[in-house]
């Protein structure tokens, strides 16, 4: 295949369409019994996450802990889906969710993350550290350079490098996301060839972003990702998953991307194994409403931990 024929004879994005189509579930009312669903459905999907250069062993094991008892005062409460760290983390991660550990994954970025400047070598080197201390799903980010100068093969040649990285012994891989970038590739076109070309390479979900860039995921941007999923489904019948990260702070804004996945993809589409939410901040706002919910009263903030 010409990777660069191919991508540009792409169907250009109708971006005021696709602004459209993002900004219709923001106009849709939510019953109580609706939003109990979704505020639980958004737990399930989220991968809790800390990446910063200050984490410590007994970060991680507090953020095990949350994604294990997120809130102490419901036993009802839904488990998150992962725990998202740093490679080196993945250990500490891994051995303080003990038993639960497969119930809930460990996700680990990779890859030179979040800018992906670094050899070839370095970026498998990292992954399989990642893989080996047990990581469940490794993040990768593409180089959005090679990317933006056209330089297709070499972001896909990377792909399937780091997708084999994440064999394990038994021949069975971690689940591998892709990391787009989208805040710095410009164009709802660039994010649709990009999304193509991830998953040729191979990659088992798309992901919007590092969180470390603004924008980081926005509605239109994940509609045209997940618009990518829904064709690659038609033409060839695999299912591949789609990860929103980074600025999803609200509840309300998170239904709405229940809602856009629903109508683009299907229901099928929310769960774990096929939608992700990153988000840290996310889970706070989801407890309190769930707190909301069940008092008639919102709850202060000290009634949820601090990330």
């Amino acid at each position: 295949m010409n990777l660069t024929r191919f991508l540009h004879g792409l169907p250009g994005v109708d971006a005021v369409g696709l602004e459209a189509r993002a900004a219709s579930p923001a106009t849709r009312s939510i019953k109580t019994e609706s939003k109990a669903w979704a505020l639980d459905k958004i737990l399930s999907l989220i991968d809790l996450t800390t990446l910063e250069g200050a984490d410590t062993p007994g970060k991680v094991r507090s953020l095990v802990g949350k994604a294990l008892v997120p809130d102490p005062a419901d036993p009802t409460c839904p488990r998150v889906a992962a725990v998202c760290v740093y490679g080196d983390m993945v250990g500490t991660a891994v051995e303080a969710l003990g038993s639960a550990h497969g119930e809930i994954q460990v996700a680990a970025v990779a890859t030179a993350f979040p800018s992906g400047r670094a050899s070839l070598e370095v970026k498998l080197a990292d992954t399989r550290d990642a893989v080996a201390a047990g990581a469940d799903e490794i993040d990768m980010v593409i180089d959005r350079g090679a990317f933006l100068s056209g330089r297709y093969g070499q972001v896909f040649d990377q792909i399937v490098a780091v997708k084999e990285a994440c064999r394990r012994p038994d021949g069975s891989h971690a689940h591998l996301k892709v990391i787009l970038e989208t805040g710095e590739l410009n164009t709802y076109d660039n994010v649709r060839r990009a999304s193509w070309l991830a998953i040729l390479a191979g990659g088992d979900f798309i992901k919007t972003s590092t969180g470390k860039v603004s924008p980081a995921a926005t509605l239109p941007v994940t509609l045209s990702m997940l618009e990518v999923v829904r064709d690659w489904k038609r033409l060839t019948g695999e299912d591949i998953g789609v990860k929103p990260a980074g600025g999803i702070r609200a509840s309300k804004d998170a239904i709405r991307y229940l809602v856009t996945v629903a109508e683009t993809v299907g229901e099928d589409w929310l769960t774990p194994s096929l939608f992700r939410f990153g988000a840290s901040s996310l889970t706070n706002d989801v407890l309190l409403q769930r707190q909301k919910m069940a008092s008639g009263h919102y709850s202060a903030g000290q009634y949820v931990t601090i990330d």
